[in-house]
C-alpha cells in the first residue's frame, strides 16, 4: 500500500512538474520563438504585398488573379481545394497569388518527395507478395482481391494469410497490451506517433524503453516535430540518446516558411521484435487512457497485428526513419523476424503519403462504401470531406445500404467542429444517419462493412488524412476482428444521441454562421 502511495505521488509530482516545466517552455522556449519568427515572416510578406498595391493598378492584380484562377481550374486536383484557392485568389488576389506560387512551387516537398521514392524504390521490393493469400482472396472475394490488387501496385502493400488481429475497444486496453509486449521484447522496439506527451502513459512506456534500451535491444523512437511547440522540449531526442535510445523529430518546425510543414506524420505504429504491432487512434499522451478528461470521456481504439503482416509496419516505420539519412541501413535483419500463426483470414497494412500521387487512404474508404450490401459503419472524430466522399456516403444509403457515423459529442476543436455540423444537413438529406457520443470525444477511425471487412488505424475523414499527412491502417476481411469492431460500434452507438435535420436547423447561430463561413476553406483546416 505505502509502495503504491508513493508511485502516485511521484506521478502528481510528475505531473505538477510538467505543467510547470510546459509554461516556462511556452514562454521562454525556443517554441515561443519559431512562432513569433514564422509570424514574423509572413506579417511582412503581408505588408509587401499590401505596399505593391500603391504601384499596381487594381485592373492588373485582377488580372493576373483571372489568369492564375483558370490556371487553377485547368491544373490536376482535387475541385474542393481548387474552389478554395480561386476563392483566396479573387478576395485577395494581391496575397493570394503569390501564397498558391510559394505553395505550388513545393519549398521543401521536393527534396523529401524524391527521397521518399528512392527508399521506396529500394526497399518495396522486400515486401515479397504471398502467392497463395492473393489467390485465395480472390477465390473467396473477387471485389475486395481488386482492392489489394490496387494497394499492391499503387502502394507495394501485400495481403497476408497467417496473420492474426485483435482489437482494442478503448485506450486503456490498448495500452495494457501495449506494456505487456514492451516486457517481452528481446530484439528491437519501434515506436512511430503523431504525440508524444509527458505524463502518466508515457511515463510508464519510458520506463520499460530505458530497461530494455540497457538490456541490449534496440529502441527507436519517431514522433511529429509539432510536438516540439507544446508537448515536448525541442532538444527531447538528445534527452532519449542519453538513456540509449535512438530518437528522432520528423519534419521539426524552424523559422523558416516552408510547404514541407503542412505534412505531418500522423501515423500510429509500435512494432515489437517484428512479431506484432500496434497501430489505430491511441497516441502516447495520457487523454487516450482517460487519465485526464480534458474533452469529458476519450472513445479510441486500437489494433494489434501479429504473424507475418507485421513487416508491412516495420518497413513503414523503416522507410519514415531513413528519410533524413543519406544512405539506407539494411532493412533486412528486421523484416525477416516475422513468422506466420494460425488465424483465419486476410490482413492487409497499408499507409498513404501525400507525395504518392495517389489518394489512398480516401480510395480504401471509397471502394468499402461503394462495395457494401448491407451497412458500413464509420467512427471518426472529424467529418470535412470533398463532394467525392459525399456522393459515396449518401450514394450507398440511397442504396439501401444502412451508412451510420458515430461522431464526439464534445469538440476536441470548436472552429473544426463547427465545420464538421456543416456537412450533417446534406448527409442527412442523402440518407445517412449521424450520431453524436454523449459521453464526449470520439477519437476511433474505424470502418466495419457486412459483417466481413473492417479498417482501423490513424486515418480520419477529414482533408488532412485524406490528402496532407502520412497515415496508415489495417485493412481485415473475414478475421475475429471483425465481429469485434462491429460489436464495439453497436455498444458505442448506445451511448449516443441520434441528429435529426430538426437539430441541424436548431443548432447555434453562431455555430452555423462559422461552418457557413469556413465551408469555403475546409482543404485548409
Amino acid at each position: 500500500m505505502a509502495k503504491e502511495k508513493k508511485f502516485l505521488d511521484e506521478e502528481a509530482v510528475l505531473l505538477l512538474n510538467k505543467g510547470k516545466r510546459g509554461f516556462f517552455r511556452l514562454i521562454f522556449g525556443r517554441t515561443t520563438i519559431v512562432v513569433l519568427l514564422l509570424a514574423a515572416q509572413f506579417i511582412l510578406l503581408f505588408m509587401a504585398f499590401y505596399r505593391m498595391r500603391n504601384y499596381t493598378l487594381y485592373g492588373g492584380s485582377m488580372l493576373v488573379g483571372l489568369i492564375v484562377a483558370l490556371a487553377v481550374v485547368n491544373r490536376p486536383g482535387n475541385p474542393a481545394a481548387k474552389i478554395t484557392w480561386i476563392f483566396l485568389i479573387m478576395l485577395v488576389p494581391v496575397f493570394a497569388v503569390p501564397f498558391y506560387f510559394f505553395v505550388e512551387g513545393e519549398l521543401g516537398h521536393r527534396l523529401v518527395r524524391a527521397r521518399l521514392a528512392e527508399i521506396d524504390e529500394q526497399t518495396s521490393p522486400l515486401l515479397l507478395p504471398q502467392e497463395n493469400a492473393r489467390s485465395s482472396l480472390e477465390e473467396a472475394d473477387p471485389g475486395l482481391a481488386g482492392l489489394a490488387g490496387y494497394l499492391r501496385r499503387m502502394g507495394s502493400f501485400p495481403v497476408y494469410q497467417n496473420s492474426g488481429a485483435s482489437y482494442f475497444p478503448i485506450g486503456e486496453e490498448a495500452f495494457a497490451a501495449i506494456l505487456e509486449e514492451l516486457e517481452k521484447a528481446e530484439k528491437f522496439i519501434f515506436l512511430e506517433y503523431f504525440i508524444i506527451d509527458e505524463g502518466y502513459m508515457w511515463g510508464r512506456i519510458l520506463r520499460i524503453l530505458e530497461q530494455k534500451a540497457a538490456a541490449g535491444v534496440e529502441v527507436r523512437v519517431l514522433y511529429d516535430g509539432t510536438c516540439a511547440l507544446y508537448k515536448l522540449p525541442y532538444q527531447y531526442p538528445k534527452q532519449l540518446e542519453a538513456l540509449g535510445i535512438r530518437c528522432r523529430m520528423y519534419a521539426p518546425l524552424r523559422p523558416l516558411a516552408s510547404t514541407h510543414y503542412n505534412n505531418r506524420d500522423h501515423r500510429k505504429i509500435l512494432v515489437v521484435d517484428g512479431r506484432c504491432a500496434f497501430t489505430g487512434g491511441v497516441n502516447l499522451a495520457d487523454e487516450y487512457i482517460n487519465r485526464t478528461h480534458p474533452h469529458g470521456h476519450w472513445k479510441d481504439v486500437a489494433i494489434r497485428i501479429t504473424g507475418e503482416a507485421v513487416r508491412s509496419f516495420t518497413l513503414m516505420f523503416l522507410q519514415m526513419w531513413n528519410v533524413k539519412d543519406r544512405g539506407l541501413e539494411d532493412f533486412t535483419g528486421y523484416l525477416g523476424a516475422s513468422g506466420p500463426v494460425d488465424a483465419p483470414g486476410w490482413v492487409l497494412p497499408y499507409g498513404d503519403s501525400p507525395f504518392n500521387g495517389e489518394n489512398i487512404a480516401e480510395m480504401v474508404y471509397m471502394d468499402i462504401l461503394n462495395r457494401a450490401r448491407k451497412y458500413v459503419h464509420i467512427m471518426t472524430p472529424y467529418l470535412i470531406i470533398d463532394n467525392e466522399m459525399i456522393t459515396a456516403l449518401t450514394f450507398a444509403a440511397k442504396r439501401g445500404v444502412d451508412v451510420k457515423l458515430i461522431m464526439p459529442g464534445m469538440p476536441d476543436k470548436k472552429t473544426v467542429f463547427a465545420l464538421t455540423r456543416s456537412y450533417y444537413k446534406e448527409l442527412i438529406e442523402g440518407g445517412v444517419q449521424i450520431y453524436e457520443y454523449t459521453p464526449g470525444f470520439v477519437h476511433a477511425k474505424t470502418f466495419v462493412s457486412d459483417g466481413d471487412t473492417a479498417v482501423t488505424g490513424s486515418i480520419n475523414l477529414d482533408y488532412r488524412s485524406l490528402y496532407l499527412h502520412f497515415e496508415c491502417a489495417a485493412l481485415m476481411h473475414r478475421t475475429p476482428a471483425v465481429a469485434d469492431i462491429e460489436a464495439d460500434f453497436q455498444a458505442t452507438l448506445a451511448k449516443c444521441r441520434r441528429v435529426t435535420r430538426e437539430d441541424c436547423k436548431k443548432d447555434k447561430l453562431r455555430r452555423r454562421v462559422m461552418g457557413w463561413i469556413l465551408r469555403p476553406l475546409a482543404p485548409l483546416m
